[in-house]
This record gives structure tokens, C-alpha cells and sequence, in this order.
């Protein structure tokens, strides 16, 4: 019997396509979990002419015979989730609750969470992280100071009610001026009415996944943010708050590393990242630009959750290598191979040079990754409109190469090339 779990992480900054590529491999899934972060995240899965802009649910849930887990990894926005529950509904796909499970263990983001981030980010000023102000780290603090508010409270409405508002008053102690003070009955009466809509999802989703697991059925991990973003494997402290590499999908959805068989990184055919800290390879000229878009088009690199506008740059071989070996990579999916068309030349960092000395190897602290400076590999580029490639020996021999080339500097095989937004626009290898 094949081992059945696979664990899908992002191994840059985040927004490497994860969505799509889950959204793919969920083909082949029976239960689709998300283990770690909020409504930060934003995943985009193009189905035609319809589009699904996902933030807390599962990709999964766009594949019909898919059961899907928000995991004890997870916090959650109930007036978000009821939204995305919603919105989703609309656009007729079942989300009831025989086939979305929300873990009681996963944490609660209220109002308070996202007025505390705002007023914390707002105080750093220009040392900002570049956070989402959506209340994902103020949820994992009170959760890591053990006054969180844990989901399984929304099976007493009543009871959650009130652990509510005794939240926002406290928050409402810490805020910096009584004019930013919350309502709090206001607040307590929306939230009441969240748990009684969401109480019949929350359940206990250690026990089913393990059932499905015993019984041969296929798990995908779904993660959020990228590798560089983990709270400790990223460059501290431009770092998310939760667990974005493959040790978040153990503790994140409750089962042990012996079930896993395959742990697939996705990254983009270059690099990005939104929000603040070292980025090597970031183009402050045309040809960031030309790799961002201008923001026409859902494929261009505007943010999904936030709409600002990614840093943009050349490919980062020395962070692929570095998430390769703290991920136990198996393979490696590359997303936006098209956007690459038309460049005379590309480059890979290979290296960097700090303080007049080259490494290969990526620097553990931020300071030092602030000075890198990347040494590049020059490639050939082609001229051709491949996304409407479909197979490895119909893409230009220079694409091949430069597919190649990356399989070689990460020292792990690459199996899915995405060539657009599109569901079917993917290259098997």
C-alpha cells in the first residue's frame, strides 16, 4: 500500500502558486488539509472563466469528491470564513458541512487581533514588517501565551459570546487612545451569530484524518506563505507567524512523519516577495516591472489578499537549494514559466557574496542576508508564447534548459511546469 501522505510548501516567499498546484494534485487526493496561517494567505485557482480567490479554505474544495480540513495549525477569521463559505457557494461548489471540517484546536482572530496589528504596525513605522494587518500575529501570541480562543468554543455560542467580549475590553485596555477603542457589544453580537452559523464544521479532525489514512486514502497538505516566510526557518523577524515549511503539516493536522511519501515544493519561475526584509535579487528597473505587470491581469503580481504590488527579481537558486534541504524536497513544481518569454538573457543567483566572500550556502540571520549580493548564472532565453505548451519536447530548447538547469542547482527532479493560470496549463514531466 502506497504511503499516503503528500505535503505541498511554498520554498520562497509565499504566492508561488501553491493554490493552482493543490488545486492540480488534489486530482489524486481524498482529503485536501490546510495546516498553517489565516486569511494572509491568497491562493488563485482559474477554472475557465471562472475565477476562485481562496484565503482560508483548501484548493481542494474546487475538486468535488475532495473532503477538506482546515487544521489546528490554522487562525481563523469566522466572518472571513462564513464569507469565503459564501462566496464559494454561490459559485456552486458544495461547502457544506459534510465536507469542510474546521478543527476545534485551531485558533480565533477577532476584531481586537486586527486593531492591535494595525496599531503595532503603525507604531514600527519605517520598520514595519509589511504584515497584513489581518490579525495573524496578535492570534498567535495570545495562542503561544495561552489565552487564545480556541474554534471548539463556537459549539456554545453563548460561551464564546462572552470569552469574545472579554477579549475586546482587554484589548480595548491596550489600544493607545480611547478613540480606537471596539464596540464590544457590537462585536460580541456579530461573533455570537458566527459561532452559531459555524458551529456544525468544528469538530475534532485529528480522528478522520487518520482514518482516511489507515484506510489507504490519500491526504495533501496544503500550506500557506513560503519556507522563507516560517517563523523559523525565514530571516527574523520579516517572518509570518506559524509554521509555513513541512514540519507545520505534522503539527498543523495531527499525524506523524511516517505517512509521508512525497513533499512537494512549488516555486516561481523567478522570485517575489511583498512586504519588508532582505530580498537578494529584488530589480529596481524594467525588467522588474515587465516580471510584476502592471496589474491588468489576475496573472500579474498584485497580491491576492492585499492588492499591493511584489518585489520582483530574478530566480534565487541559493534560497531553492536552502529550502530543498530544510523541506526533505522529493520534487519541485514550477509555476510561471510563460512570464519568462521574450527575455533575451535570464539569470539565476547561484551564489552570493558577502563582505567580499562568495557562499552557496544561505545566511542565517538577516543582517547578513541584507548584504548578499547575488552572483549570477546568465542563461539563454526564447521568444515563444509557450502557454499553450502542453508537452516537455514542444517547449524551446531553451526553456528546457533553463528548467534543467534549476533541477541541477537544486539537486531534485522538477515534475509539474505550470505555463498559466489556467487549470490545464501544465506541463507533466
Amino acid at each position: 500500500m502506497p504511503v499516503p501522505a503528500t505535503i505541498l510548501v511554498g520554498v520562497q516567499w509565499g504566492d508561488e502558486g501553491k493554490g493552482r498546484v493543490a488545486d492540480w494534485l488534489a486530482i489524486q487526493a481524498d482529503v485536501v488539509g490546510r495546516y498553517a496561517g489565516g486569511d494572509n494567505a491568497g491562493h488563485t485557482v482559474q477554472l475557465g472563466e471562472q475565477s476562485f480567490k481562496l484565503h482560508l479554505i483548501p484548493s481542494g474544495i474546487l475538486q468535488h469528491h475532495v473532503i477538506c480540513v482546515l487544521g489546528h495549525g490554522m487562525v481563523i477569521n469566522p466572518e472571513r470564513l462564513l464569507a469565503e463559505i459564501g462566496n464559494l457557494a454561490a459559485q456552486g461548489i458544495d461547502t457544506s458541512p459534510e465536507r469542510l471540517l474546521v478543527s476545534e484546536r485551531a485558533h480565533i482572530i477577532t476584531p481586537g487581533h486586527i486593531a492591535l496589528d494595525s496599531a503595532h504596525e503603525t507604531a514600527l513605522g519605517d520598520q514595519s514588517i509589511g504584515t497584513t494587518k489581518r490579525g495573524i500575529g496578535p492570534a498567535y501570541t495570545d495562542k503561544i501565551k495561552r489565552t487564545g480562543i480556541q474554534a471548539g468554543l463556537m459549539r456554545s455560542p453563548e460561551a464564546f459570546g462572552e470569552r469574545i467580549r472579554q477579549h475586546i475590553e482587554n484589548v480595548n485596555a491596550s489600544l493607545p487612545t480611547a478613540a480606537s477603542a471596539l464596540d464590544a457589544d457590537t462585536i460580541t453580537a456579530e461573533y455570537t451569530a458566527h459561532a452559531e452559523a459555524l458551529a456544525p464544521y468544528v469538530t475534532n479532525t485529528v480522528p478522520p484524518i487518520h482514518t482516511a489514512l489507515r484506510s489507504g486514502k490519500q491526504l495533501l497538505c496544503e500550506g500557506a506563505q513560503g519556507t522563507l516566510l516560517d517563523i523559523d526557518m525565514g530571516h527574523y523577524p520579516y517572518v509570518t507567524s506559524s509554521s509555513a515549511s513541512v514540519g507545520g503539516a505534522l503539527t498543523g493536522l495531527g499525524f506523524g512523519p511516517s505517512e509521508v511519501e512525497r513533499v512537494v515544493g512549488v516555486a516561481k519561475a523567478f522570485s517575489t516577495r511583498v512586504g519588508s526584509g532582505p530580498m537578494p535579487t529584488e530589480l529596481h528597473d524594467e525588467v522588474g516591472d515587465r516580471l510584476r505587470g502592471t496589474g491588468d491581469n489576475p496573472w500579474d503580481e498584485f497580491g491576492t489578499t492585499t492588492g499591493r504590488p511584489r518585489r520582483c527579481g530574478w530566480l534565487d537558486g541559493v534560497v531553492l537549494r536552502y529550502a530543498a534541504q530544510v523541506n526533505g524536497l522529493t520534487e519541485l513544481v514550477l509555476t510561471k514559466l510563460d512570464v519568462l518569454s521574450g527575455f533575451e538573457t535570464i539569470n539565476v543567483a547561484v551564489a552570493y557574496e558577502i563582505d567580499g566572500v562568495q557562499t552557496e550556502d544561505l545566511p542565517g540571520n538577516e543582517a547578513e542576508m541584507a548584504r548578499a549580493v547575488p552572483v549570477y548564472e546568465t542563461l539563454p532565453g526564447w521568444k515563444e508564447d509557450i502557454m499553450h505548451v502542453r508537452d516537455w519536447h514542444d517547449l524551446p530548447p531553451a526553456a528546457q534548459n533553463y528548467v534543467n538547469f534549476i533541477a541541477s542547482l537544486v539537486h531534485i527532479p522538477i515534475t509539474y511546469l505550470s505555463v498559466g493560470p489556467e487549470r490545464n496549463q501544465i506541463i507533466v514531466l
